[in-house]
């Protein structure tokens, strides 16, 4: 069977913005150890750095996914929204995309049975005894089968809880974060200049304001974990050439624009543009 390399390229990480993160105004102090450099007032994230971590975080979910179990993916702010739903529906996972509820880990009893209502509500909409009944009644009903499908519709085949949680700005999901570290269900997580790395066990410094960026890291994430659905030799994770992950990362960030690359400069407003999208920066 073939299959392709789940090494995410140095270049891949530039391309798509991984590597800047907030206003130096804006950061979180034990985020240090993972920034590289400041350029015109943004903090530039080491990307050696992110590639090794990331390399981790694929193996741990892909041992995971080998031996059946279940990763929850959570990500609710929009640039993270479609990739979310998107890469879980892919491999197969639970996802969360709209709002967390609160009490979805912690209070699982509960929840199973808003669960278990989305599903019946699922059939009596299905078998078209939603429409017999009185137009109030059958309004209603289509209003909270609405809702449950929003804030439900992407955990409804979860029968217990996760193995792990991915997530995805951890001072957004703070909620999800405190309920899964309650739990102690290891958490992976894409980590901007503004958040606590402490708050994760697998920690991704990276740039999760931008929809290139959370693609990108989400669609790594995922890839190992349906490696790991399918038994994929390990060789597969094996480091690609040294000149292609690990550049200088000065190089990388004075001299992102060359005649084979088209990486935008640090201070460039593409990517700016697309940060704003969700006025997070």
């Amino acid at each position: 069977m073939a299959t392709t390399s789940l090494t995410v390229s140095m270049r891949e990480l530039l391309e798509a913005g991984v590597h800047f993160g907030h206003q130096t105004r804006r950061w979180n102090p034990k985020m240090r150890r993972f920034i590289f450099a400041e350029r015109g007032g943004i903090y530039i994230i080491d990307l050696t750095q992110t590639s090794e971590r990331l390399d981790e975080a694929q193996q741990f979910l892909r041992n995971i996914a080998e031996r059946g179990g279940t990763v929850l993916f959570v990500g609710t702010k929009k640039q993270a929204q479609d990739a979310v739903e998107t890469e879980a529906k892919r491999t197969g996972m639970p996802y969360v995309n709209h709002r967390w509820l609160g009490g979805l880990l912690t209070n699982w009893r509960t929840m199973s049975d808003r669960i278990d209502r989305l599903h019946g509500m699922r059939h009596l909409r299905d078998e078209g005894q939603m429409d017999l009944l009185p137009s109030k009644e059958r309004i209603s009903m289509a209003k909270e089968l609405e809702k449950l499908e929003a804030y439900l519709g992407g955990v409804a085949e979860m029968r217990r809880q996760p193995d792990a949680v991915v997530i995805v700005d951890l001072k957004k999901e703070a909620l999800a974060v405190a309920e899964a570290r309650r739990l102690g269900i290891p958490v992976v997580a894409l980590v901007d200049t503004n958040c606590d790395p402490d708050e994760a066990d697998y920690v991704i410094p990276g740039n999760d304001d931008a929809i290139r960026s959370c693609n990108l890291v989400i669609r790594a994430l995922a890839d190992a974990i349906e490696a790991g659905k399918n038994k994929v030799a390990p060789q597969e994770f094996e480091a690609a050439p040294a000149e292609e992950t690990q550049p200088e990362p000065v190089a990388a960030v004075e001299e992102p624009a060359t005649a084979e690359e088209t990486t935008p400069e640090p201070e460039a407003t593409t990517d700016t543009t697309e940060t704003t999208e969700g006025g997070e920066q």
